[in-house]
């Protein structure tokens, strides 16, 4: 089959030896697994992370989000037939998606949903689940509460941010703020429901204030939480709470205590790198987000579509998140 991988550690993403295009043998599902026969892929920061991490030996196969066709399924799965079309994030600690057919869980995988085509679906899995638990799990907003609250959402273009405006305000009562510095990302965010934008370039506190928002009970740093820590600080209430997801080198949690405050990290893949109890929630959570969709209460956050799924096109999709400048998610579709 083929697939794309990165051999060399640390490339820059313009070398074309960053990513290749190989050929592999097709695996075999394991007893939960399924054998998706992968029809489209998004990027995510965390695929350019490996890629620019320290990995050394065998080649390395990068990906987690995508839709495609399970093919064939391990002998203890129950939740999927061949045929049916799924969606859903991978296991960081399996191969990735960006091959012909990957192995997935059945745990962590959705039915994709009906109204959507592969691309737009595989724009969804790894930022909807995300989205879901910071804001449900990990803030601790009940769906429907929130009532007189206001959430503030840092870097609310990008791939969890565009989910993550969409679910606090179609399931909960908060105030949604985003943050966005263009206009093109700043429109982004307005279309996906936030009740105001505000741009994280420049001081956070004069801008809530100037919307008649003195202070805000939680906020969702999704990027740069280093740069703008202490600002948050500043901007959330006392005994507010504040969900990162990023990879700030460090962060002195000491100004917490004064207002106690709480930190809240989410990562998507602890359920699947753990195999915890509750490892199905994820499952649950995919369907969940299928039928928002179907229902058109959510919408799928595809931002750019590169084309077909080879190494250089995959590159050029690394590029741009890499800048900082993608809007949504960038899709790949089809060998």
């Amino acid at each position: 089959m083929k697939a794309i991988s990165f051999i060399h550690k640390g490339l820059p993403i313009e070398d074309p030896a960053s990513l290749q295009d190989i050929f592999m043998p097709k695996p075999s599902p394991g007893p939960r697994d399924l054998l998706v026969e992968v029809k489209a892929v998004s990027v995510n920061p965390v695929d350019t992370k490996v890629r620019a991490g320290t990995f050394t030996g065998e080649p390395k196969i990068l990906g987690w989000d995508a839709a495609g066709v399970d093919r064939e399924v391990g002998r203890q799965v129950t939740l999927f037939k061949p045929g049916d079309q799924v969606y859903y994030a991978g296991s960081i600690a399996r191969p990735g998606s960006y091959s012909e057919y990957h192995l997935v869980d059945e745990r962590i995988v959705g039915h994709q949903p009906r109204s959507l085509g592969a691309a737009q679906a595989a724009a969804l899995p790894l930022t909807a689940i995300t989205a879901w638990e910071l804001l449900f799990d990990r803030l601790g907003i009940a769906e429907g509460g929130g009532e007189g609250d206001a959430l503030l959402i840092v870097g609310a273009a990008g791939g969890v941010g565009s989910m993550l405006v969409q679910l606090a305000r179609q399931l909960t009562r908060l105030t949604v703020i985003g943050t966005a510095s263009r206009a093109e990302t700043s429109n982004w965010v307005r279309e996906l429901g936030a009740h105001h934008v505000i741009d994280h370039s420049a001081p956070l506190q004069g801008q809530l204030q100037a919307l008649g928002i003195e202070s805000v009970s939680h906020v969702a740093s999704l990027t740069h939480t280093d740069q703008h820590f202490a600002q948050l600080v500043e901007v959330l209430r006392p005994q507010g709470r504040l969900g990162v997801i990023d990879d700030p080198q460090t962060l002195d949690v000491m100004p917490l205590k004064r207002k106690s405050l709480s930190l809240h990290w989410e990562l998507m893949f602890t359920r699947s790198l753990y195999e915890t109890d509750d490892m199905v929630r994820q499952h649950e959570l995919l369907e969940r987000v299928a039928g928002l969709i179907d229902q058109g209460t959510l919408r799928t956050t595809l931002g750019e579509h590169f084309g077909a799924i080879n190494a250089a096109n995959m590159r050029r999709a690394h590029a741009l998140v890499e800048s900082g400048k993608a809007r949504g998610k960038i899709v790949l579709e089809g060998f």
